[in-house]
């Protein structure tokens, strides 16, 4: 995947310099509940994208959901497609709506937060994938050639990229895709399990002569996606006016390049882009020299810290894991996320090989077991320091308590030595172990107002 890319990183690696940034979270806000709490989101993608109509959402069953909460995870992105919910104009797939729901019902069961994801690759179905229904792809006759061994590349194609204009441009079709969200978020904004809606997957465009690909990238964000997310936000809040609003840069972020998005008029709203490389995608190892971690923070943190407002990286994770260097990569890629963002979706929850998370036994493929970490999913209070050591596997964490009563919470994955807990301050936890190979999510509650200090070591108490 990305190959088409590749000249691109090389160019942008010459002009992006590696640099060394400082913690960004100050100039970042965080992700909220409404308890004020301040959220923090672990996770990975739940798909299907291999039925369509009857079959939709057939792979994803209750398991996921189990498996993913009993290693500590608590989000899930789940993948969802415009093309099953409406497959003719106008008509609504009412089974396809009690599919998300039951997919839904199983993440509430198990604690896991849902992020509603409107799922595009290569635009849709009139190219061979999923997403933008047949009925509203509109190429003007330009043509299509497949690339069977590089989608990426299709996405440069004349008729995909006419497609993509025709959907931020055309009337009929803007109203199509703003019902589209209405329908679904009235349906789905009041289940407990919804914490967020990504209105689009990875868009792009459609690039003009002698248009570089950076240079296009920022134009279609700042003319037509700023524009398309307005619209989308007003559709939403016209049945939901509480849910999180993500919002995506295209893909050419995770080169380094900052967006062009403008200002979404809208209190809740998450940047979500997404951290792939485009050497790994295309087989290469990873290059800790090369510096593209800096380079992709540097890029995605400058429009969060002038627009004010959260970041969740929304897919990431490279296809091969277990290449010499991917020990570091994991390492190093996860310390940069959790220094910025208030959480993370892996790419992907499933049973196998590929990008699958798990083999088919459910154990952990190679480095990937790097994700599952001590985190704190709720903070009742400001954060002053939160930090997971790989090396020691311990977990620190210190914060002032809020004025108002709520339980901070802890989640442990599981772990052959199990875990201890000490708590400092005016503060108290009934859950001082964990015994080996068990998860626990600790509620530790403090004196409003209180300097609390949170320490998880591996093993057992000394």
């Amino acid at each position: 995947m990305y190959r088409l890319l590749a000249v691109l990183a090389c160019c942008l690696a010459l002009l992006t310099p590696a640099t060394a940034h400082a913690d960004h979270r100050d100039g970042i806000p965080p992700l909220t509940d409404d308890r004020g709490r301040v959220l923090t989101l672990r996770g990975w993608n739940v798909e299907d994208k291999t039925h369509r109509g009857d079959q939709a959402l057939t792979a994803i069953t209750e398991k996921h959901f189990r498996d993913l909460r009993a290693q500590g995870f608590n989000f899930a992105r789940l993948l969802v497609f415009w093309d099953d919910l409406e497959p003719e104009r106008g008509r609504y797939s009412e089974a396809y709506l009690r599919k998300i729901e039951r997919v839904l019902r199983w993440a509430e069961k198990y604690g896991v937060h849902v992020l509603i994801d409107a799922h595009q690759d290569v635009f849709g179905p009139a190219f061979g994938h999923r997403g933008i229904p047949e009925w509203a792809t509109r190429t003007d006759g330009l043509p299509f050639t497949p690339h069977p061994d590089d989608w990426f590349a299709e996405y440069f194609e004349p008729a995909v990229q006419r497609a993509f204009t025709h959907l931020y441009e055309d009337p009929d079709l803007r109203s199509a895709q703003a019902r589209m969200w209405r329908v679904l978020a009235g349906r789905l904004g009041s289940h407990p399990a919804v914490l967020g809606y990504d209105l689009i997957n990875e868009p792009m465009g459609e690039m003009r002569e002698g248009e570089g690909l950076p240079a296009a990238a920022r134009r279609i964000e700042r003319e037509q996606l700023t524009a398309m997310y307005n619209r989308l936000a007003d559709a939403v809040r016209s049945v939901d006016d509480d849910t999180w609003l993500f919002v995506e840069p295209t893909p050419i972020v995770g080169e380094g390049v900052p967006t062009g998005l403008g200002r979404i008029d809208d209190p809740k709203v998450v940047y979500a882009p997404h951290f792939y490389n485009t050497a790994m995608e295309a087989g290469a190892d990873y290059d800790p020299s090369a510096g593209w971690i800096e380079s992709y923070e540097a890029a995605v943190t400058a429009y969060p810290e002038e627009y004010r407002v959260p970041v969740v990286v929304g897919e990431w994770g490279p296809l091969n894991h277990a290449l010499p260097n991917m020990p570091r990569f994991y390492r190093d890629a996860l310390v940069s996320l959790n220094r910025y963002s208030s959480g993370w979706a892996g790419y992907v929850w499933c049973y196998g090989g590929g990008y699958c998370a798990v083999d088919d036994e459910g154990r952990f493929r190679a480095n990937k077991e790097q994700t599952a970490a001590p985190y704190a999913p709720a903070v009742a209070g400001r954060v002053a320091a939160d930090a997971y050591d790989s090396g020691s596997r311990t977990y620190r964490l210190e914060y002032r308590a809020a004025r108002r009563s709520a339980a901070t919470e802890i989640s442990l994955p599981p772990s052959a030595a199990g875990w201890w807990i000490e708590v400092a301050g005016p503060a108290w936890t009934t859950t001082r172990t964990v015994p080996p190979q068990r998860a626990a999510t600790v509620r530790v509650h403090a004196r409003p107002g209180a300097q609390v200090t949170v320490l998880v070591n591996p093993g057992t108490p000394r």
